[in-house]
């Protein structure tokens, strides 16, 4: 298939001059929706990565606090993809990542239930996108990129 060939719709979330630097964080559940949303993480290595699916937005001030402090803060903002993460930094991630999401409207959750490491995808953890399991299946976590 070439790119002309495609009928599906990319949305960029986060770019640059559109005030989305004042924090923010998205899931994106994975699903044949049409509809892809681009992001860049990687610390400083800028890699564009993108998920097909539909996303839920999560709210809440600081909501991405250790996220930082463990992508940017001990990490460096170097990325981490195909790392090997130490138990006591992957138990902060696990603990991190763990927002409380609603299933879809469609099925019978009427608490919200909280996001887990994907860990049978963690070499594709890298900052600002983190392979999540949801109360829909799997996604990935998406945040503002520190570069």
């Amino acid at each position: 298939m070439t790119d002309a060939d495609d009928d599906r719709r990319y949305i960029f979330l986060g770019p640059d001059g559109t005030g989305a630097d004042q924090g923010w964080a998205f899931v994106v559940v994975a699903a044949e929706t049409g509809v892809v949303y681009q992001a860049q993480g990687g610390g400083f290595g800028c890699v564009q990565y993108a998920q097909e699916g539909y996303l839920i937005p999560l709210f809440g001030q600081g909501l991405d606090d250790e996220l930082k402090e463990i992508f940017v803060g001990e990490l460096k903002g170097r990325g981490s993809r195909g790392m090997d993460w130490p138990e006591e930094l992957l138990g902060r991630l696990r603990a991190a990542v763990a927002f409380h999401v609603h299933g879809s409207t469609n099925r019978n959750d009427l608490f919200p239930a909280p996001l887990t490491l994907d860990e049978s995808r963690l070499a594709e953890v890298d900052e600002a996108w983190v392979p999540v399991l949801t109360p829909d299946g799997p996604g990935v976590l998406i945040w503002e990129n520190s570069d």
